[in-house]
């Protein structure tokens, strides 16, 4: 089976967005985990080894700071063991959100909450260690109410408060609707699904005008957008609940990828150009942006 068909390239006009000038990313990668490409997209080699990436991004805006999924936390062991003994991969710890945003300075208790991309146990593993508000959509507290792989949701977002969003917002650059986190376009979240139930891909708009897709697990590597192939067979048997909904997401993402910057959450090299934390964080204010 050969690559997906290609899309018609994106020829609108971009969303408008009118971010601040004191917004900015970070990223937080807090392990990474070695799998085989021939496991990762469709046509890789079993030769071919791919270090996975487990990060978290911080947006900062005057209007408040998010972080985009939580990355691995304090309970990450605990965390990958209650998984089926397949999806057991070994993984090489770095050091949690919170002990980076700790090192940095940082208060968590400003941050406004956790953007999930999905309620999959490495993309939340890190709320253990962040009270702080989780924000989601319907769709997706039903995933990871109903479903066995949303266990360790369950069990870290015990305490938080729940912010549950709705896609009101318009069509959004092929999605049919949106979500606009703080109303001037540089943070909007659409309804992909397929992976699970109600995820989500967040597109970012800093003041320069760079644009940022962070897709979640639509595909697990760039190949899946630059070769436009979905994972293999078994692997999205296993963990896609709609691969026809995955594909129709990967395909409008494709059709995007030369206009902005494209992030699956597990490819490392994907983070490439987007700054670490820096030693200390100045506070981020309405006055100073």
């Amino acid at each position: 089976m050969g690559p997906l068909p290609a899309p018609a390239v994106w020829t609108e006009p971009l969303p408008e967005a009118t971010p601040p000038a004191g917004m900015a990313l970070y990223q937080l990668p807090t392990a990474t985990f070695e799998t085989r490409a021939i496991f990762a997209f469709r046509g890789g080699s079993f030769r071919d080894k791919r270090h996975f990436a487990a990060t978290a991004i911080l947006v900062r805006h005057p209007k408040g700071d998010f972080l985009i999924d939580a990355g691995f936390g304090a309970g990450a062991a605990a965390h990958r063991q209650a998984q089926p003994r397949l999806a057991r991969v070994p993984y090489q710890a770095i050091s949690t959100a919170r002990e980076q945003l700790d090192a940095a300075g940082y208060d968590v208790n400003t941050l406004r909450g956790v953007l999930l991309t999905h309620t999959h146990w490495d993309h939340v593993s890190g709320l253990d260690e962040l009270p702080v508000p989780i924000w989601t959509n319907e769709g997706e507290l039903r995933h990871a109410k109903e479903r066995s792989d949303g266990k360790v949701f369950r069990e870290v977002s015990a305490g938080h408060q729940i912010h549950q969003y709705d896609f009101d917002g318009p069509a959004y650059l092929g999605f049919s609707s949106s979500f606009d986190v703080y109303g001037d376009g540089s943070v909007v979240i659409v309804l992909a699904g397929g992976h699970t139930r109600g995820s989500v891909i967040i597109f970012v708009t800093l003041p320069d005008a760079r644009r940022y897709a962070f897709i979640g697990d639509l595909v697990w590597q760039l190949d899946g957008i630059r070769q436009r192939v979905d994972r293999p067979l078994l692997t999205r048997t296993l963990a896609d609940v709609d691969p026809g909904r995955v594909r129709a997401g990967l395909l409008r993402v494709i059709a995007l990828a030369d206009l902005m910057h494209v992030v699956p959450s597990h490819d490392r090299t994907a983070y490439d150009g987007i700054p670490r934390l820096p030693d200390r964080l100045m506070p981020v204010t309405p006055e100073s942006a």
